[in-house]
């Protein structure tokens, strides 16, 4: 079997998380917030749309974690991003960690914002 290293651009994987933080790049950060090309900053929830729409242009799919469980996004956000040619994921924040990773890991444009469980 061949075994390729992982090479992340300026983005960076998701290496924990728990009650509170994520572990990303290993450093902690505590609370919600974003990881996308341009790098990791915390981030204000969903009520903080500018934050999302600063991306348009820059990645393809968003991936948002609602914490420990899945939530619905308030539909006009969903518009609003989707209209800005962003496409959104929702799910819970672990299941958005892992699969942030693995998109990550395949060079494509994502990012991540999600809320600690």
């Amino acid at each position: 079997m061949r075994i390729n290293e992982v090479v992340y651009t300026d983005a960076e994987p998701i290496d924990g998380y728990g009650a509170g933080f994520f572990r990303i790049g290993g450093r902690i950060h505590q609370g919600a917030m974003i990881a996308s090309p341009s790098g990791t900053r915390p981030w204000g929830g969903l009520n903080d749309r500018r934050a999302l729409l600063d991306m348009v242009g820059e990645i393809d799919v968003l991936f948002i974690g609602t914490g420990a469980e899945i939530a619905h996004l308030p539909a006009d956000l969903r518009a609003e991003l989707e209209n800005a040619g962003i496409g959104v994921e929702t799910m819970n924040s672990p299941a958005a960690c892992r699969t942030y990773n693995v998109l990550l890991a395949e060079g494509r444009r994502v990012a991540l914002a999600v809320i600690p469980v």
